[in-house]
C-alpha cells in the first residue's frame, strides 16, 4: 500500500515543495502561539483559568 502511495506521489510534479509549506505552517502557528502567551495580559490569562472553576454563572440545560 505504502509503495503504491510513494510511486504516485513521485510522479508528481511538484510535490517535494508541501512538505516545507507544512514545515513553516506548523513553525509559524507556534511562534504566534509563544509570542500571544508571553505577550497575554496576566488579569487576562487569570480570568480565562478561573472560567471552569467557576460557580456564580452555573446554567441548567
Amino acid at each position: 500500500m505504502l509503495k503504491f502511495v510513494k510511486n504516485h506521489m513521485d510522479s508528481i510534479a511538484g510535490i517535494e515543495i508541501y512538505p516545507v509549506i507544512s514545515l513553516l505552517i506548523f513553525f509559524t502557528f507556534f511562534v504566534a502561539l509563544f509570542w500571544w502567551v508571553f505577550t497575554a495580559k496576566k488579569d487576562y490569562i487569570d480570568r480565562m483559568s478561573d472560567i471552569p472553576l467557576d460557580n456564580q454563572n452555573d446554567t441548567t440545560l
